[in-house]
């Protein structure tokens, strides 16, 4: 197979395809390319009327997921109407389950502010109604016709008892009867002297006047209860006057609304019922507090059982446009709103003004974005929010509440319709564990939006990605991209795919690759930001993320690691892996080393043996075994005993994109033909022979790049990479530049005697007619190789003096 030509290793975009100068000429367009289905599955989700067509939005982050879905959604709820507004009232019949009153549109702060206005007005109209010569005149004259009966009864008992000698006196402890004589009370001592029969005469009248007293003290309650009561009735009378008045001016429209108007007929009842709280109010303020005319009575909490807690209020041109909520903490108060408590004389206490509103408040009747992965990790949240969605409806319930924490005064309102759209936004992985693992998902989120990583590149796609490039610079405040920058850009979002048929769409990654481009075009005072500045800051990019990589070509430079990039040797390879580290990937070549002998057909896999090889390299080992036997000396048994490792592997080892190295290396451990050890090889092989694509292959070939590099280049090194991995092909510019200079190789291969050829520079050699490889050729080798072990095991086990046996 041909060494692949230079404009194979990098096909790049041609700034004279693009057609403008700088991107000021583009039109500002910014809509996502190659996102069709997932835009089409939110459109679906956005419009959809029915309940549980919610929306799972999945693919990797800096996709642009977020702001389409927010940019969609917010398209279709400006064409919807307004929701209602939602607000809480006392129950005045069971405060512990405050009322839920639903309003038209922009409504709630209105009705708020006029019940501030009824008690405001109230506050000072009620004193001045009880201050009033009116009321103040029927007062005295229940007070004084009252204060007539009790002192006539007493008077008229005072006129009876004196008729008959005995005088009502007045003491400090209450009333006393005493006897009269002449007009003058009498004394004990003269009492004394009277004759018994008179003594006798005396203290039976005061006794039966005792009696008669008593009858008529016990009126005088009745006549208390009946004075406190036609007092009640008259302030009852004054409020009644006063408020009902009051109420008659009330804004009409909110009155013409049926749960307003009964709201407004249950405060009327109890602010009558409840005059005293103004009269109290008012006394307060008269006391040392504002004057009447300045005070806010409304915000003195006696008066918070009239007030409106406004949960959620919408307001818009045309009455149009329905909410787009982003809970970016989707905690579960945050989420279902929570009741808060005051401390007062050593407990918490709550009421229904403390009642505050979540997100799902807030986006009823529209729509709620949530990342998936933070209210899966929110106690109770995600719980609390399928239970919302299942109910169509918010119940407020605290988490102390949910977990028992907590016994204090609490609230139960009434929970509000729910009717809205929410859409969690994660990754693939989250969506797949999510279906399996939680049997309401399914049934709750019923549309994906998927969204692609990459789109295919062609002219078509590059004009549109400039337009994303452009309206992105845009809207960041950049400075504008000329050609040659977008092509540039293009270039690198093509290597970020890892295919060079493709563009990421991770446009995170290339937004920030931008910004920092501009950046250094500001520093040379430059007016666009051109290819230079774009190839700059992916190169500071790769430095900054390069420690460890650099540490590791130091390691192999100084031979620490020991890799060769001369020389041949037999059983020895240099294989090539990746090694990532957060976002950032780089290649690092590895020796592998194959020995084998006679033996009982064992292919050992020391990574696997020692615990540090993973499922995927065992089972690229273990092709490895399926192929030999399938194609050499199938009419003998498969006698042999070899051992594969990577060199210096202190750590796991996973993935089958080492497979064909380590066939190589057994190839050249069982033929004896040496390999080049100036040529790396990658690709995974299958029981055919069949090499097969890997990922990472840029940074594969460019970390064996930089470890020739550094021990000088010869012109006959390179690497062998599957030629199903010729598209994915986005080198750097120095390692194309040292192909067209004839001093580094890449090699596609599709086989692996192709490989081997290679390698050994000895044709691997097919079968002929008769079965039989070429002689010399290294198939033939092998074969023969294999065929000595099998004799060789065959004669070891007939041995005569008793030493055979089992191997």
């Amino acid at each position: 197979m041909p060494d692949l030509p230079p404009e194979k290793l990098r096909p790049r975009c041609d700034p004279a395809t693009l057609p403008f100068r700088t991107t000021d000429e583009l039109p500002d367009d910014s809509d996502l390319i190659g996102q069709d289905r997932a835009l089409e599955a939110i459109r679906l989700s956005a419009e959809v009327p029915h309940r549980d067509f919610n929306l799972f939005v999945l693919g990797p982050s800096g996709t642009g997921r977020h702001a389409a879905s927010e940019r969609l959604l917010r398209a279709q709820a400006a064409q919807r109407a307004l929701p209602s507004d939602w607000v809480y009232v006392n129950n005045f019949d069971a405060p512990h389950k405050p009322r839920a009153l639903s309003l038209p549109p922009g409504i709630a702060p209105r009705l708020r502010q006029a019940m501030q206005d009824l008690v405001n007005d109230l506050a000072r109209d009620l004193p001045a109604a009880f201050d009033s010569d009116d009321y103040q005149t029927r007062r005295r004259a229940i007070d004084q016709e009252y204060g007539e009966k009790q002192e006539g009864a007493m008077s008229d008992f005072a006129d009876r008892a004196k008729s008959e000698g005995v005088a009502l006196m007045r003491t400090p402890m209450g009333f006393m009867l005493t006897a009269l004589r002449d007009g003058e009370v009498l004394k004990t001592e003269d009492f004394d002297k009277l004759p018994e029969q008179e003594q006798g005469e005396i203290e039976e009248k005061i006794a039966r006047l005792q009696e008669e007293l008593a009858e008529v003290l016990r009126q005088a309650p009745k006549l208390e209860r009946a004075h406190a009561r036609r007092i009640e009735k008259l302030n009852a009378e004054t409020a009644s006057r006063t408020v009902s008045s009051r109420i008659e001016e009330f804004d009409a429209e909110l009155r013409a609304i049926d749960s307003v108007a009964r709201h407004i007929e249950a405060v009327q009842q109890d602010i009558i019922a409840h005059a005293a709280l103004f009269l109290q109010a008012a006394a307060q303020g008269a006391d040392g507090g504002f004057p009447g005319p300045l005070r806010k009575f409304h915000e003195d909490p006696a008066f918070d059982r009239y007030a409106v807690n406004v949960m959620v209020s919408h307001a818009g041109e045309n009455g149009m446009g329905a909410p787009v909520e982003t809970e970016h903490d989707p905690t579960l108060d945050r989420l279902v709103g929570r009741i808060e408590h005051v401390s007062q004389m050593g407990s918490l206490v709550t009421n229904f003004t403390m009642i505050k509103p979540g997100a799902l408040h807030r986006a009823n009747g529209g729509f709620l974005m949530i990342e998936a992965r933070q209210v899966l990790s929110e106690p109770y949240a995600w719980e609390a929010l399928k239970q919302c969605l299942k109910t169509c409806s918010v119940n407020i319930t605290s988490l102390a509440e949910r977990m028992s924490l907590m016994s204090t005064t609490s609230l139960d309102p009434d929970p509000i319709p729910l009717n809205l759209r929410v859409v969690l936004i994660g990754d693939r992985r989250l969506h797949a564990l999510l279906v399996m693992l939680d049997p309401d998902f399914a049934d709750l989120f019923k549309l994906q939006a998927d969204f692609e990583e990459s789109v295919a590149r062609d002219d078509d796609t590059n004009t549109l990605y400039a337009r994303l490039i452009g309206a992105y610079a845009r809207r960041e405040g950049l400075r504008p991209i000329t050609a040659g920058g977008v092509a540039r850009v293009i270039d690198e979002a093509a290597r970020r795919a890892e295919d060079n048929t493709r563009l990421s769409l991770r446009l995170g990654q290339i937004g920030d690759l931008l910004k920092e481009a501009a950046h250094y075009a500001g520093t040379r005072d430059a007016p666009h930001v051109e290819a230079e500045d774009i190839d700059r800051a992916s190169r500071a990019q790769d430095r900054r993320a390069g420690r460890i990589r650099d540490r590791m070509q130091e390691a192999i430079a100084r031979r620490t690691v020991l890799i060769d990039t001369g020389g041949a040797k037999v059983g020895q390879i240099n294989g090539l892996s990746v090694i990532g580290l957060g976002n950032y990937s780089f290649g690092r070549p590895s020796r592998i080393t194959a020995r084998v002998r006679m033996g009982a057909g064992k292919l050992v896999d020391i990574e696997r043996e020692v615990d540090l090889g993973g499922p995927l390299h065992s089972k690229g080992v273990m092709i490895l075994s399926g192929y030999l036997t399938a194609l050499y000396a199938r009419d003998v048994p498969f006698s042999l005993h070899a051992s594969l490792v990577f060199e210096q592997s202190y750590g796991g080892v996973d993935g089958d994109s080492a497979s064909s190295a380590e066939l190589y290396a057994l190839l050249s451990a069982l033929s004896g033909v040496p390999i080049d050890q100036g040529l790396a090889v990658t690709g995974s092989v299958n029981q055919a022979g069949e090499v097969q694509a890997i990922g990472g292959v840029n940074e594969k070939i460019e970390g064996f790049f930089e470890t020739c590099r550094a021990r000088g280049l010869t012109g006959t090194q390179g690497v062998l990479i599957p030629q199903a991995n010729v598209e994915h092909l986005m080198l750097a510019d120095e390692v194309v530049a040292a192909v067209r200079d004839g001093q580094f190789r890449v090699i596609p291969v599709a086989h692996i005697d192709e490989g081997i050829a290679l390698l050994t520079g000895v044709e691997a050699g097919q079968r002929d007619d008769k079965g039989a490889f070429p002689e010399g050729s290294v198939n033939a080798r092998v074969e023969a190789r294999l065929r000595g072990f099998a004799e060789a095991r065959r004669d070891f086990m007939r041995r005569p003096d008793g030493t055979g046996g089992q191997l």
